[in-house]
């Protein structure tokens, strides 16, 4: 079989616009469900809710322009559904109706919504959290770190908690992985986060070749059509499971 094949920012962000197109036919509010399903699957996978029961669900931007914040509001719900007891740090709201009915149904399922730092801080004590979810930049991300993650992702690192990351690393470039991250000021924030566990969206991207801990895929959704226009050599997905895990030495 082929080798699984890893993507640019340009052919990911093609790709995006395809599904959502008349001949794709996917709604954005379709893609984020799956996506974020995805997304919960794997921490529940890996992260027994006995023992990791208290998710950190950290969301990025709402904007359209960057789609792991909705993914994450997504997977915090389908957390909660599964037993676990997931609190959303989300600083910075989307407006757009997407993003408040995403936000309002995690306020259905009574789960918590924090935005100041000082709250991050709280739930990055000792017994207030137990794995967190990144959920912040996804592949979307151009640098330099902007307020207030540029303080948010040396937090995140600091708390050593397990971190599962959403398509790429927060910080991560998408195409070099791990580079030195900067502000507008010029001050050096390291190089990204350091997640054990890595869910890539679709098909993976070229920056995160040199990930070391899990890899899973989450692209249950990509018709056979665009998969075969684009060469992903997507692999099977066992049973009705909406991730598949991936192994060493499978990209192309």
């Amino acid at each position: 079989m082929s080798r699984l094949r890893y993507l640019t920012s340009k052919i990911a962000q093609e790709i995006d616009e395809e599904l959502m197109n008349a001949s794709g036919a996917f709604s954005l509010d379709q893609l984020m469900e799956l996506a974020g399903l995805a997304c919960a699957q794997t921490v529940a996978t890996v992260y027994d809710r006995e023992k990791y029961r208290k998710v950190l669900v950290c969301c990025g931007p709402g904007n359209q322009a960057s789609l792991a914040g909705g993914d994450g509001l997504v997977a915090a719900r389908h957390l909660a559904m599964f037993g676990y007891e997931p609190t959303v740090y989300m600083p910075k709201p989307g407006s757009k109706d997407i993003y408040k009915r995403l936000q309002q149904q995690c306020t259905n399922c009574d789960i918590q919504t924090i935005s100041s730092l000082e709250e991050l801080k709280g739930k990055l004590q000792p017994g207030k959290s137990d794995c967190i979810l990144d959920a912040i930049f996804g592949f979307s991300f151009k640098p330099p770190v902007r307020a207030p993650f540029d303080e948010v992702l040396p937090l995140l690192n600091g708390s050593k908690l397990p971190i599962v990351a959403v398509d790429i690393p927060s910080g991560w470039d998408v195409e070099k992985g791990p580079v030195e991250l900067k502000t507008n000021e010029g001050t050096t924030v390291g190089d990204g986060l350091n997640a054990e566990v890595l869910i890539s969206l679709t098909a993976p991207k070229e920056g995160v070749k040199s990930f070391k801990g899990r890899h899973f895929l989450g692209g249950r959704f990509v018709p056979k059509l665009l998969a075969e226009k684009y060469a992903l050599n997507l692999p099977d997905y066992p049973g009705f499971a909406q991730i598949v895990e991936l192994h060493s030495n499978s990209a192309l």
